[in-house]
């Protein structure tokens, strides 16, 4: 088990390194986090809806990524509220002290996923969540030492020592231990170092010899992205900022942004800016302008209508410049968002920015699917791609019913055949919706989109746009990063693996 001292230490990081570490090495590795908050998530190949984290893990052990590695899931829809996730599917929206009140029945159903997962894998890398040393939250949580205790599992313990004062989060979280959970911590990691190690080496050994806890490695600062986005945390090191940029794209930052690494594959394009903005002057002339997915559409709606957002929005497109729309953001673009049973938070109706001529009505289950899907849009930016067939996913509440044309034909979803509408496109081709998540990893549909922005400016379009981007290279980079860093033999050790294998 991976724990770390604080949220952003680098768990994540660290879990998907080693999933294709032990992947590499032949063994069967699975990823597993009883429960992840975040509004960035995938769906899994049984159709549930998991965390993007344990969705990347999975991909980087080179297994299909299931419910059960990420059995509770919580979306926050607000500061006290979240939805929760149980084995793929949104079961109620709680506050927090109503989620205490189900840690028991959720420990019984994490304990089963545990379960699952290790009689079918080699070995399973959990992932805890913030740090051990919240003291206030020993008796309830359901996702560090408890977990650790369940599975009979190690744990490495990280520290991010770019952030300061590691070697004191590394101490006093032990210290905040009991001291069975202490005696659980078999090795400390440093993530994020920059400098020489010799100069660090004085400070590892005090570190051993105070707490006898060894150092198992000193990971360096990577500045390379290479892995996808898990929460907001991550969102201001995804935002792309190059100079002489061909392209520049906008990307609004709604209070509760869902699936924004929906737009890691455009960031990193050569020449090619993205950024999150708030306020209606930072839009600029941006040749792009995306509402992306949110938790909470008629709040996040409300809030664009306050900040003047919804206004210069709406301006951009008069103007004829491309607005795009994805999930939450289309419903945004149609004339009314209506949510009679309140599943979006209040029951009630609101106006929406009148750019798409659909009407959006909440009802229903969440729709949590992988489909395949042909873009449709004969205008727009879109329309150099027509007839592309390419993988996404829908992760959405509610219906939308639309006058327009489509932006996208569904041509299946999970293992049915359908040729469904999909999205909208305005009659002039300057704005276009669509459900559909992760529409950008397809290389073809990337390209032709860049190059449509670039030529709609008088600009070049660089001939590296589109090009095949494969994970698995990315998942080696950083599993060689770490393999550098890392006493791999004493980690595998710790589980009775031989490293290398057998």
């Amino acid at each position: 088990m991976v724990q770390g001292t604080a949220s952003g230490a680098g768990k994540s990081f660290l879990v998907t390194a080693f999933c294709r570490l032990f992947a590499r090495a032949g063994y069967r590795v699975a990823p597993f986090k009883s429960q992840n908050m975040a509004l960035n998530a995938a769906v899994a190949a049984d159709g549930g809806e998991i965390g993007r984290a344990q969705a990347t893990q999975a991909e980087a052990a080179g297994v299909a990524p299931t419910v059960d590695m990420n059995p509770i899931l919580l979306k926050p829809e607000g500061d006290l509220r979240s939805q929760v996730v149980i084995r793929g599917s949104a079961t109620r929206s709680v506050d927090v002290a109503a989620y205490h009140r189900m840690a028991p029945e959720l420990l019984t159903i994490v304990g089963e996923s545990l379960a699952r997962l290790r009689a079918a894998h080699d070995l399973v890398v959990i992932e805890g969540a913030g740090s051990p040393a919240e003291i206030n939250l020993a008796a309830t949580e359901i996702v560090n030492m408890r977990i650790a205790r369940l599975a009979g599992a190690p744990v490495l313990l990280v520290g991010d020592i770019d952030r300061g004062g590691v070697f004191a989060s590394l101490v006093g979280t032990l210290a905040l231990l009991d001291a069975d959970d202490r005696a659980r911590i078999a090795g400390f990691l440093i993530n994020r170092f920059r400098g020489e190690r010799r100069l660090l080496e004085p400070g590892l050994e005090m570190l051993t010899a105070r707490t006898g806890v060894p150092v198992l490695g000193v990971v360096p600062f990577i500045h390379e992205r290479l892995v996808p986005a898990e929460d907001s945390l991550d969102i201001e090191h995804m935002a792309s900022t190059a100079d002489g940029a061909v392209v520049d794209i906008a990307v609004i930052r709604l209070p509760h942004i869902a699936n924004f690494d929906d737009f890691e594959p455009l960031a990193d394009e050569p020449g090619v800016r993205v950024r999150f903005v708030r306020g209606a002057g930072e839009l600029g002339r941006a040749d792009l302008v995306i509402v992306p997915g949110t938790k909470t559409t008629v709040a996040d709606l409300g809030w664009l209508h306050e900040r003047g957002l919804g206004a210069a929005i709406r301006a951009a497109a008069s103007a004829g410049r491309p607005v795009l729309g994805i999930c939450g953001g289309f419903q945004m673009l149609g004339t009314r968002v209506e949510d009679p049973e309140g599943l979006d938070g209040v029951a009630g109706s609101a106006t929406g920015l009148g750019l798409l001529p659909v009407t959006t009505r909440f009802a229903g289950a969440k729709r949590t699917v992988r489909v395949r899907a042909r873009v449709a849009a004969a205008r727009g930016p879109f329309a150099a791609a027509a007839g592309r067939e390419i993988g996404a996913y829908e992760i959405h509440v509610g219906g939308t019913s639309s006058a327009g044309d489509p932006a996208f034909t569904v041509v299946a979803r999970g293992a049915d055949l359908s040729r469904d509408a999909d999205g909208a496109v305005s009659a002039d081709g300057a704005v276009t919706g669509t459900y559909l998540h992760g529409i950008f990893a397809d290389d073809a549909l990337r390209g032709a989109l860049l190059g449509a922005l670039a030529v709609r400016a008088g600009r070049t379009p660089d001939s590296r746009w589109g090009r095949p981007r494969r994970a698995g290279e990315r998942y080696d980079r950083l599993a060689d990063h770490v393999a550098a860093a890392v006493d791999l033999a004493a980690v595998a050790k710790l589980v009775g693996l031989s490293w290398p294998r057998a």
